[in-house]
């Protein structure tokens, strides 16, 4: 049969024809594009069904992920601990509630971890220097499942090992140019969930060790034309989607070590979500794929593995999609919250779906979704929401009938563990009422007081009234907190708040919070951080740090670099300039397009404001930031060229259309719903580059980079600091090896804490 030319997902038969049509949701931005763009591949080895798109069609002949078995890496409990005031976070329990699974960074690089909650018996299950960046205990207890880094770089893969350290094996990503990341168990615990990549081209400067080319070369596009072809179909700001004809070609320019040559590729890379059997005792299973896009995670199934629930879309734009497996078929798609990616679950019987969304809100609440007997979507409604801050974490017991709630209330965290409301069928509609006004229900949801500011993950456990935790606070190093009854209790291989004091003998500075006021009248916010000793009326040096994203929040969280800079005499604010988390969805969007200029405005704004409150001295400003803070960095420097006195401009973008042709594709299809589209809207991305007004660049600047990061290209920081010593500035570029976009060693994070600390100071003295 056909695939259902309405959602092309449904490539397979359709027995259900009399189901009421998938209900999609207009605010998720998509236009009920998921099924549309969600391609159900055909089983490899199978002959695609007539119709099945292009990416069905490849899909067919690529191989699904085969479990590699390892040598064990486990290294028992007494390994040597080189650093005292460790980090550990990302926890996840086993079946009993009683052993953690964690991330922990005490041998200098974020490895693997286990230990109980309440002993000080932790092991280190993968010495493997790769950083860990995802942790997922199987719900059967027999395996550890987890993403790692290797080289540090942006292409991750996935492992399994059982929990006394042995049977290590490779899952997936372990080809050249490919990538893996995890998605759910299956509930029984017999597979888990992984999202691969196809291996990128031969000669794609993604893949290659090698890249960045030398500084004398500038950067070549790596895609020509026809840009549509990168949007899959998934459409942004108005491009047409991707073909669907099998044998549809798209051209592009291959940057190699010593030549550009034009090559050929059949289609964009996808994304395909497999479950994966650890022991390798049955085939890897196919759940769905799509082309071209920048994300696909599987996040939940339900417990006879009839539905599952899939997060896609770029971010500002997510969905939560309903597939029904038998024959694939989209059911449901409604807006999911961006931030973290483990967006809810089913009930135990598989008629009710729980969601972190803010479909129709400024603000993310509990989205409670009522399902029929063949996954079809009967009604919605909130279960939980409150008036000012976003549910920013979601934990849901297996018992179907608890959960643990983290909101953001500007920026702070308050915990609650509620029981979920049972209520009779919804009739088929949408029914979008809201709780009470002050975000409680009844006497079922009770808030829990925590010792520190910030949740950053919450892991429920056998006993729903017994969560696990990861806490961050402004004056503590990460750490896993056991929260049995109400009762916070350290886990004794987590860092002691003591250990947070510094090298100067004082403990961490507490920020406290300001709230500008920008130009057009947007209120902003922010945390600033005075230096230890200051006076209180006394205009102190300034370091502006400007967060990534955009989408991410400051928060009131131990920043060593931050203390780096105090420790100097530094002052240190750090806004949240419009584009930012945490502030609503209007504030999020204020930043599209042409919004982009008014954000860079809203750094001048920010500056203003500690000076006029007397907070900061004029003449000793300085600005920073990482990644869309970088960009930030470069603009402000540029556009305000008599503000501050140095930049130090971390994996930031410096021209718009050179960062476009080398970023990873799944980024560009993000990033062009936030800046805008590289061809369509090649005049406002040449307006808000950097680059583009480089002559106005008046002060030294210090780029840093990870030589292995793909999502912003090296080469943005080369050509930025190449065209300021051009016009005679100082300007360095720190290159931080066995690193990508994000700094995760310990001795390399030292450097650049010290580097660029040394740098502002030496740039901002008297």
């Amino acid at each position: 049969m056909a695939a259902d030319t309405r959602h092309p997902l449904t490539t397979g038969p359709r027995p259900d024809t009399g189901a009421p049509p998938p209900h999609t949701d207009p605010a998720a931005g998509g236009n009920g594009t998921a099924a549309a763009a969600l391609t159900a591949l055909a089983e490899p080895g199978t002959t695609a069904e007539p119709g099945t798109t292009a990416a069905a069609t490849a899909g067919s002949a690529r191989a699904a992920p085969e479990p590699v078995l390892l040598a064990d890496a486990s290294v028992p409990h007494d390994v040597p601990q080189r650093l005292v005031a460790h980090s550990c976070w990302y926890p996840s329990v086993d079946p009993g509630g009683r052993n953690v699974a964690f991330i922990c960074d005490r041998t200098g690089v974020p490895q693997l971890w286990t230990g109980p909650v309440d002993g000080d018996e932790p092991r280190l299950l993968d010495a493997d220097p790769d950083p860990v960046t995802e942790v997922s205990w199987s719900p059967d207890g027999r395996w550890i499942a987890y993403t790692t880094a290797p080289g540090g770089g942006e292409l991750t893969r996935v492992l399994c090992v059982r929990p006394d350290g042995t049977g290590r094996r490779l899952l997936a990503g372990g080809e050249p140019g490919a990538s893996a990341y995890l998605g759910c168990w299956t509930p029984d615990g017999s597979a888990v969930a992984v999202t691969v990549t196809e291996p990128a081209p031969a000669g794609d400067v993604r893949a290659r060790p090698d890249w960045p080319p030398p500084a004398t070369d500038l950067p070549a596009p790596a895609h020509t034309g026809r840009w549509a072809g990168r949007d899959g179909q998934a459409v942004l700001l108005g491009g047409r989607p991707l073909a669907t004809a099998a044998d549809q070609e798209a051209e592009r320019t291959v940057v190699q070590a010593d030549h550009t040559a034009q090559t050929r590729e059949a289609a964009p890379r996808a994304l395909a979500v497999y479950l994966v059997d650890p022991e390798g005792t049955s085939a890897p299973e196919l759940v769905a794929a799509e082309a071209g896009a920048p994300t696909l995670r599987a996040c939940a199934l339900t417990r006879d593995g009839r539905l599952a629930l899939l997060r896609r879309g770029p971010r500002g734009r997510r969905e939560a999609v309903v597939l029904r497996r038998r024959d694939r078929t989209v059911t449901g798609t409604v807006r999911a919250a961006d931030g973290d990616p483990w967006i809810g679950g089913f009930s135990p019987d598989g008629r009710t779906l729980w969601l972190r969304s803010d479909t129709h809100r400024e603000f993310a609440a509990l989205l409670e979704v009522r399902l029929g007997p063949r996954g079809e979507w009967l009604g919605q409604r909130v279960a939980a929401g409150r008036p000012d801050c976003d549910l920013e974490l979601l934990g849901l017991h297996r018992d179907g009938q608890h959960a643990v709630l983290a909101w953001n209330r500007h920026g702070v965290s308050d915990l609650e563990i509620t029981a979920l409301p049972t209520r009779a069928p919804l009739e088929f509609g949408t029914d979008l009422r809201e709780p009470p006004a002050d975000g409680s229900r009844d006497d079922t949801s009770r808030g829990v007081p925590l010792p520190h500011e910030v949740v950053t993950r919450v892991v429920p456990t056998a006993d729903p009234d017994s969560p696990v935790v990861a806490l961050s606070g402004s004056r503590r190093r990460p750490g896993v907190w056991w929260l049995p009854h109400g009762t916070a209790l350290r886990t004794p291989w987590s860092s002691r708040d003591q250990d947070a004091v510094l090298a100067a003998g004082h403990p961490p500075v507490r920020p406290f919070p300001l709230h500008p006021t920008a130009r057009d009248g947007l209120a902003l916010g922010g945390w600033y951080y005075r230096a230890p000793g200051r006076s209180p009326d006394e205009a102190a040096p300034c370091v502006l740090h400007l967060h990534g994203g955009p989408e991410e929040q400051e928060r009131p969280v131990l920043q060593p670099l931050y203390h780096e800079l105090l420790e100097r005499g530094l002052d240190v604010f750090a806004p949240d300039v419009r584009g930012s988390s945490g502030h609503g969805r209007s504030f999020v969007d204020a930043d599209l397009g042409t919004g982009r200029f008014a954000a860079i405005e809203d750094v001048a704004d920010c500056a203003a404001h500690v000076v006029v409150a007397g907070l900061a001295d004029p003449q000793r400003l300085a600005v920073m930031g990482r990644s869309y803070g970088g960009y930030l960095t470069m603009a402000s420097l540029v556009w305000h060229p008599e503000l501050f006195r140095t930049g130090v401009a971390v994996c930031g973008m410096s021209d718009l259309s050179t960062f476009f042709a080398g970023t990873e594709p799944w980024l560009a299809e993000s990033a062009a719903h936030k800046y805008g589209h590289p061809e369509r809207d090649a005049d406002l991305l040449r307006a808000l580059s950097p680059m583009s007004r480089i002559d106005a660049l008046r002060v030294p600047v210090l780029a840093v980079h990870g030589e292995h990061d793909t999502n912003v290209p090296v080469a943005e920081s080369r050509q930025f600091v190449r065209a300021a010593r051009e016009r005679g500035l100082d300007a360095e570029l720190l290159m931080l090896r066995e690193e990508g976009h994000d700094f995760r060693r310990a001795d390399n994070r030292r450097l650049f804490r010290r580097s660029a600390a040394d740098w502002i100071q030496r740039h901002l003295a008297t």
